[in-house]
């Protein structure tokens, strides 16, 4: 059995091997003293709290410049930019499909390149930009201005993406989300056969993924199958087997 050992006896421990330890200075840092090199400049002469509201602003500044320069790309570039802001928190979005309108509210869980996935207890949606008619954070609802509070750092997940990037980052999906913008084609091709509902105008269809490719996704129900054009998504939300059965009893 492991011996147990109390916090202040630890500690105490700790204070006495650190009296005794031989402390050497690192030769390739005295080198660089040595020769200038030193440590880097600092990135600015503003203060670091200047500086961050300065980034944040030509930030902002560039991406006006680019929707200016590309209105038809400010729908979805103003919605990455928020919901990607609101990683993991609550958020409202009302969307479109036929002439009905969808009130979503939900996690942010993944953002893409045309998409946004909500969660939560329940649920799973995916809303394409192009049906969203506007996001919101729901009223009461603390605004954060980052989403660093949910970030934990791990040093050997560091080390794993240093020496093996791609296998990590393929391994884990909330890191694939990370690095990489998908679109909802790759997106819904990696639930392959997740039980789903689509919304596309004024029909529905539900079935299993079988997959997602070639801007068309391929939906199974037993022997009868579906083509949905991606472009005409509108809403898409997971369904459980029981609420199948119901929908086909129906």
């Amino acid at each position: 059995m492991k011996e147990q050992m109390r916090l202040d006896e630890y500690t105490r421990q700790l204070m006495e091997q650190r009296k005794h330890e031989v402390i050497k200075d690192d030769p390739i840092n005295e080198h660089n003293l040595k020769s200038g090199l030193g440590l880097t400049s600092p990135n600015s002469a503003m203060s670091t709290e200047e500086l961050r509201l300065f980034m944040e602003y030509m930030d902002q500044a560039n991406l006006r410049s680019v929707t200016e320069a590309k209105p038809e790309r400010k729908k979805p570039l103003m919605l990455k930019k928020f919901f990607k802001s609101k990683r993991n928190q609550q958020v409202e979005v009302y969307s479109k499909t036929g002439g009905n309108s969808i009130y979503t509210l939900g996690k942010v869980s993944a953002v893409g390149r045309d998409f946004v996935m909500l969660t939560n207890l329940r649920d799973r949606m995916w809303l394409p930009y192009s049906a969203i008619d506007s996001a919101n954070i729901p009223f009461g609802m603390p605004n954060y201005s980052n989403t660093h509070q949910h970030f934990i750092y791990d040093n050997n997940l560091r080390n794993k993406l240093l020496t093996n990037f791609g296998e990590t980052v393929a391994n884990r999906d909330i890191l694939v989300q990370q690095f990489f913008e998908e679109s909802l084609q790759t997106n819904l091709h990696s639930w392959k056969g997740t039980w789903v509902e689509i919304q596309f105008g004024e029909e529905k269809v539900a079935g299993k993924i079988d997959k997602s490719e070639e801007g068309v996704i391929n939906l199974s129900v037993f022997s009868k199958k579906h083509e949905v054009p991606l472009k005409d998504v509108t809403y898409i939300s997971n369904l459980r087997w029981f609420h199948f059965l119901t929908k086909l009893w129906k």
